[in-house]
């Protein structure tokens, strides 16, 4: 297929050719991986500056979406590829084959570097999925940094930069530039930018920025960022985002007060503990849904006020495709006995959806996330369950909301009344205004091609 580039696109790769440092914040469906690729083309087999390339990406893009974007685009051809992933000995046949680009999964990078007894010779490095490094503390992060000084080019690539606030950012700048803009201390970039928020005597929960914080971070990365947002350069479809409310009855209520309250409550005999603030909080969302496990890892059913609604939109849908995104397994299990739904687990299953022959799907959130298009089967989402994660909220979100879409996508939240249902819609909200900050602080801005 001939690529045709925006002008947003080819702005995109020219700034990752001219600087060996680059974050490339876009959003979903702007296509990343063709930016990337064709700047990869022009520095490896035009300018010859680059002589191997290492992609580092979730799972799924690692095995399916990186190679199909090499194969897909015509002004790509020359590229050879090697993907790294399944066993070790694959992983090894892989790496030791001649390519110019290999494409490994994020969960193998510590093997990469610490056991697999192969060179770390790449001089190009891509991070698809940036944010899965904002822990500094993970294997995987102070594996590369372990290598980072080898690296001549680094690219970071992710729509979701500071999911969980502006805290993130310092461990994939610290990745990305070895503490030149943020600090090489994580320690002195919090007590440079923000103060104690959620505290007690004798301990501190959470951080919060300083005033001017979040300007003063923006222009420090500023100078190897740039963000660009879908609705910005594509012609994207409408977009309905609607909260349905739930309304539980008194006794339903009662019941989450008094586990809210007590970290413990007995339903039907059975007894619901809690040990900590998040396992409460875990155990309050399962029961807004409308069940719950119990201590013995059983299923207890408190209601089905959820499934009365959901029943109510799919009814209204009126024929068209529905896709419910659930969180907990219990949650599928009771929906499954309601309606006749497929759950999108397998390439089988997504290609029936987006040929028009799946009525009502179902998704998990932590699968429908980096490189799966939706957008064919159909434009109505319902959140039945909703996640903490922002990262992955979005995601799935995007899986329908994205180019190529054409009808007006609705997204249905099921919003149960006055419990934890509401306290996470509004966590999300926040965070996005966060993130969509910072997004639009470092956002080029082209005009007729020409950044400005």
């Amino acid at each position: 297929m001939k690529f045709k580039p925006h002008k947003y696109q080819e702005f995109a790769t020219n700034f990752i050719i001219e600087n060996p440092i680059s974050a490339i914040f876009l959003e979903m469906g702007l296509g990343k991986s063709v930016i990337t690729l064709t700047a990869i083309y022009e520095l490896m087999l035009e300018r010859f500056e680059v002589n191997r390339v290492l992609v580092i990406a979730p799972l799924r893009v690692a095995r399916n979406t990186w190679p199909e974007e090499i194969e897909k685009w015509s002004h790509l051809k020359g590229l050879t590829y090697a993907v790294a992933v399944g066993t070790e000995k694959e992983r090894l046949e892989a790496l030791y084959s001649d390519a110019h680009i290999y494409i490994i999964n994020r969960e193998n990078v510590e093997w990469l570097i610490a056991r697999s007894g192969i060179d770390f010779n790449f001089d190009m490095v891509v991070i698809d999925e940036l944010s899965s490094f904002k822990s500094h503390q993970s294997k995987r992060f102070k594996s590369l940094m372990k290598v980072r000084p080898n690296i001549k080019r680094i690219v970071g690539l992710t729509g979701t930069p500071s999911s969980n606030g502006l805290m993130d950012l310092w461990a994939e700048y610290r990745l990305l530039d070895m503490g030149e803009r943020l600090g090489k201390f994580i320690g002195r970039f919090r007590e440079s930018y923000f103060e104690p928020d959620k505290r007690n005597q004798h301990m501190i929960f959470s951080y919060k920025p300083k005033p001017g914080a979040e300007e003063s971070i923006y222009e420090k990365i500023s100078d190897i960022t740039i963000s660009m947002k879908g609705t910005d350069y594509l012609k994207l479809p409408d977009l309905i985002m609607n909260e349905v409310p739930v309304s539980l009855n008194m006794k339903e209520k009662e019941t989450l007060d008094v586990m809210k309250r007590d970290l413990i409550t007995t339903i039907k005999g059975e007894d619901i503990t809690a040990s900590n603030a998040a396992a409460l909080s875990n155990k309050l969302l399962q029961m807004a849904n409308g069940a719950v496990y119990d201590d013995n890892g059983s299923v207890t059913q408190i209601h089905d006020r959820k499934l009365e609604k959901l029943e109510d939109i799919i009814e209204a849908a009126n024929g068209k495709p529905v896709l419910i995104a659930y969180w907990f397994k219990h949650d599928l299990l009771r929906i499954q006995k309601r309606f006749k739904v497929e759950v999108l687990t397998s390439s089988d299953s997504i290609k029936k959806w987006n040929g028009g022959k799946i009525q009502i799907a179902a998704i998990h959130p932590a699968s429908a996330g980096h490189g799966l298009n939706l957008q064919a089967g159909g434009s109505t989402l319902v959140w039945f369950g909703l996640t903490w994660s922002l990262e992955l909220y979005q995601q799935t979100n995007a899986r329908l909301y994205r180019q190529g879409q054409t009808d007006t996508v609705i997204i249905h939240h099921l919003i149960a009344k006055d419990t934890m249902d509401e306290r996470v819609m509004d966590a999300l909200n926040k965070k996005n205004n966060t993130q969509s900050a910072l997004i639009d602080a470092v956002k080029a801005t082209l005009k007729g091609g020409i950044p400005v």
